[in-house]
Order: structure tokens, then C-alpha cells, then sequence
């Protein structure tokens, strides 16, 4: 797999530091993983890509963290392999959009006052932490998950 290149110049970058720090995490539990060629060779892309760039470009944060972004779910996809806490924080906004506001508009419906209806955000929240919790577990158990977490 290939490497990151040294990039001195965003020593000054505390954000895009920290970013570029954390894809060589991603990178280095990638390399932990027996991963298929097409997977690594797609992700060496990625890198190459990345590598080309300057890192003297006002939007390199976020040109790290869209190759991150990139290679998690690339990896997700193909092989169902995620970081630490990747469906907890998947299933926490899915659950306030797709459980807590259906069913606090519900609720407030229900009782005739529509100002009810942000009760349903944190029920949501709660039934998606669960359910995300339960479904990282599983990629544990199942030794699907990376000694990784995204944090920025």
C-alpha cells in the first residue's frame, strides 16, 4: 500500500494537521487487514492522488478528508470493514431523522400541539445509539472493525 508523503508545510494548519494525521492512521490499520489487490490498488489511487496535491492549497483539509471519506466507504462497501463507532454515528443522525421526527410529529399530532414535536429528536437518538452500538459489536465480534475512529 502506498504511503502519505511528508507534508512539513502544514505544520502551521492545526486543523489540516490533524486531518492528515488521522488518514495515516486510517492507513496504517488498512495496512493491518489482509485487503484484496482491487482494494488496495483503488486505495493506492486515493493516496497517489492526494500525494499530487499541495499542500500549500487553501482547501487541502478538505481534499484530505474527502480521500478519507473516500477509502472508508470504499473499504465499507467492498468488504464490510469500518472504523470504530462507524454505525453508532451512522445510526445517531439516521435515527433522529428517520425514527424521532416521524414520531414526534406523531406525537404532537396526536395530542393537538405540534410544539411536541422536537420530544421525538432525543427518543430517536436514543433508538439509533442503540442500534448503531449493537451493529459495531457485531463488526467486532466478527473482526470487521478497524483499530481506527474518525474524529474530525
Amino acid at each position: 500500500m502506498r504511503k502519505l508523503i511528508e507534508r512539513p508545510g502544514i505544520a502551521g494548519n492545526v486543523k489540516a494537521g490533524n486531518i492528515y494525521g488521522q488518514l495515516g492512521q486510517l492507513v496504517h490499520a488498512l495496512e493491518q487487514k489482509d485487503l484484496p489487490t482491487e482494494v488496495v490498488t483503488l486505495i493506492d489511487n486515493e493516496i497517489e492522488n492526494l500525494n499530487s496535491t499541495s499542500d500549500s492549497n487553501k482547501n487541502f483539509a478538505a481534499s484530505v478528508k474527502k480521500t478519507e471519506n473516500k477509502i472508508v466507504q470504499l473499504v465499507e462497501k467492498k468488504l464490510k470493514i469500518v472504523p470504530r463507532n462507524y454505525y453508532k454515528k451512522l445510526w445517531f443522525l439516521l435515527g433522529m431523522s428517520a425514527f424521532g421526527l416521524p414520531l414526534g410529529a406523531a406525537i404532537g399530532l396526536s395530542v393537538e400541539n405540534i410544539g411536541l414535536l422536537g420530544i421525538g429528536l432525543p427518543i430517536g437518538m436514543g433508538i439509533g445509539f442503540v442500534f448503531g452500538s449493537s451493529l459495531d459489536q457485531k463488526a467486532l465480534k466478527e473482526g470487521r472493525q478497524l483499530d481506527f475512529e474518525v474524529k474530525y
